[in-house]
């Protein structure tokens, strides 16, 4: 099959790459406008548009609002229920998840100065959040542990899942894995219904305070929307796959870790650098060799024709810089010294290390949650953690003393800017009896 090759020192590069990293390909005019409808409906009429839309496009026939909400008794029972082998997967991931994610909790603090003054933070957790969970080419139990266990251990006192069920079909799987991460509440919505129900409320879902989770477009958009009225982890594009190879690790091995992002959806990026163009040209016959067996086959020929590319690089330290140009959501450094290259990596969502560290251990078991910053965006962005259902409030109780020092400095500087009220205020405490 046909994939992009590309080679650093051609005078055309940075423009083909460039074309190939570019996310406007995907018009929004016409999704911002029926997510605003979407939006605006649901904040006006509540379980009545959720009822309307859900059985418009997902094909259902629901009667009651009441009917999107998921019986506690079913999700432990899907739990119940599960093969044991599949219930031991699950069980082993949630466990490697929890022991990464606990290590990321963090703790209030406080110093007291010399005149008695506290200054510090205090870490608390949200009271609510809502977490979206994609339901439509695929289902992703392993995306429902990824989410909920890091709220679970940062405290959050109620989490609502959402997950769209179109013709009324749910995975078992994906019911079975929000039992085991302890949700506590699951609506099957879907789209941007969902995260305008979460967003806003209506009589039947509660209003949350912030939501995560990833989606298709409609589900983006109406996240970015929705910003400010509530909280959100980040907007989540198609994933992505940055993979640079000194060419000794086996051809196959990397063809498969290509397709193993590129099959997530045509919109996926897979893209291979190595300064061994015999290496790319083996795993561009690997690829033409393994693809017909892949079972999402169509999906990954459009990503990688449309989207992925093998690149020729100088050498490793041109294909690091490259990564940091590129900030991708995984970058895999397929070398003899991965450590060698790591501290000039700036930008990536995650870092996989060595020949035999494969990005889809990170999908699913490795620990860290697979919830990443796509599209350029790792450049500011991080992965979801325990911190993002955190919120810090700062401490300040001063001494009289501190209050008069403190004021002197606050009033100079409050008339600086003209703002007399604020100078006042502080000068009460400095001429304080």
């Amino acid at each position: 099959m046909s994939i992009n090759r590309l080679k650093t020192g051609a005078r055309d590069f940075f423009p083909r790459l460039d074309a190939l990293l570019a996310r406007d390909r995907e018009e929004t005019g016409d999704v911002d406008e029926t997510v605003r409808g979407i939006l605006a409906q649901v904040r006006a009429r509540g379980d009545e548009a959720l009822l309307e839309y859900s059985n418009r496009w997902d094909r259902r026939t629901l009667k009651s609002a009441r009917d999107f909400l998921i019986p506690a008794r079913h999700l432990s029972a899907c739990l119940d229920t599960l093969d044991p082998s599949l219930r031991l997967a699950l069980e082993a991931a949630a466990e490697r998840i929890r022991a990464f994610h606990q290590r990321q909790l963090q703790g209030s603090w406080t110093y007291t100065e010399a005149d008695g003054s506290v200054f510090g933070q205090r870490v608390t957790p949200l009271d609510r959040v809502g977490v979206y969970i994609p339901g439509g080419k695929a289902a992703y139990p392993s995306t429902v542990l990824m989410t909920i266990i890091p709220a679970k251990i940062a405290g959050v006192a109620e989490i609502i899942m959402v997950v769209p069920a179109p013709d009324d079909q749910l995975d078992t799987t994906m019911l079975a894995a929000a039992a085991l991460a302890g949700v506590d509440r699951v609506y099957t919505i879907g789209g941007a219904q969902a995260v305008a129900a979460l967003a806003f409320g209506t009589q039947t879902v509660p209003q949350v305070d912030k939501i995560v989770g990833p989606g298709n477009i409609y589900v983006a958009r109406a996240k970015a929307m929705v910003f400010g009225t509530v909280g959100i982890d980040m907007i989540a594009g198609p994933s992505e796959i940055l993979i640079v190879c000194d060419g000794e690790t086996d051809a196959d091995w990397i063809a498969m870790d290509l397709f193993s992002q590129a099959e997530h959806d045509e919109q996926s990026q897979a893209i291979l650098l190595s300064p061994d163009p015999g290496f790319l040209d083996a795993v561009q016959n690997s690829i033409n060799r393994q693809i017909e067996a892949m079972e999402r086959t169509a999906i990954i020929r459009h990503s990688l024709a449309t989207r992925g590319a093998l690149v020729e690089v100088k050498d490793l330290e041109e294909a690091v810089s490259l990564v940091n140009y590129i900030a991708p959501e995984h970058v895999e450094l397929s070398v003899a010294d991965p450590q060698a290259l790591l501290p000039q990596i700036r930008h990536a969502g995650a870092i996989f290390m060595g020949r035999h560290t494969a990005e889809a251990l990170g999908d699913y078991c490795a620990g860290p949650s697979h919830v990443l910053p796509t599209a350029h965006s790792a450049r500011f962005s991080s992965p979801l953690g325990v911190y993002d259902f955190q919120k810090r409030s700062s401490l300040i109780h001063c001494s009289p003393s501190a209050a008069k020092e403190l004021g002197r400095i606050a009033s100079t500087l409050a008339h600086a800017e003209g703002l007399s009220a604020h100078a006042r205020s502080a000068e009460y405490r400095v001429h304080q009896k």
